[in-house]
């Protein structure tokens, strides 16, 4: 069996990531049209409709403080902290100084944004009302 030569060695990985970026596109269309064709059209009426002799029912705004989402916000980025800091204690020993000044430097900008974050209130919890 021949191997085929390209010019650039990433190109395999190149062929990879087009092939992937093309199923998910087509799982996509495909889910998308599914649902549209399997779901019930005439669903929303049953939903709004007076159940024995319960009140009326009314859509209501959605009432989730904004708060929240920045709160869940910041919980990913200090998580995602930690996701980077574990390969670097691993390889602390390989790493020497260098990466010891490094791990350095990106603590003190989290601690920065944490700073500035806490500043700002972005951590307090506030009741809706």
């Amino acid at each position: 069996m021949e191997h085929i030569v390209t010019p650039n060695p990433y190109f395999g990985v190149f062929v990879l990531f087009v092939m992937t970026f093309g199923a998910f596109i087509g799982t996509t269309v495909v889910a998308r049209l599914a649902s549209r064709a399997l779901a019930r059209k005439d669903s929303e009426k049953i939903k709004l409709s007076v159940y024995e002799c319960g009140p009326e029912i009314t859509k209501q705004p959605n009432r989730i403080s904004p708060q929240f989402y920045l709160f869940a916000l910041l919980f990913l980025l200090f998580d995602v902290e930690i996701v980077f800091m574990f390969p670097w204690a691993v390889d602390f020993k390989l790493l020497g100084w260098f990466g010891f000044a490094e791990m350095l430097m990106f603590i003190l900008l989290l601690l920065i944004g944490f700073v500035y974050a806490w500043k700002k209130g972005a951590l307090q919890w506030h009741n809706i009302k």
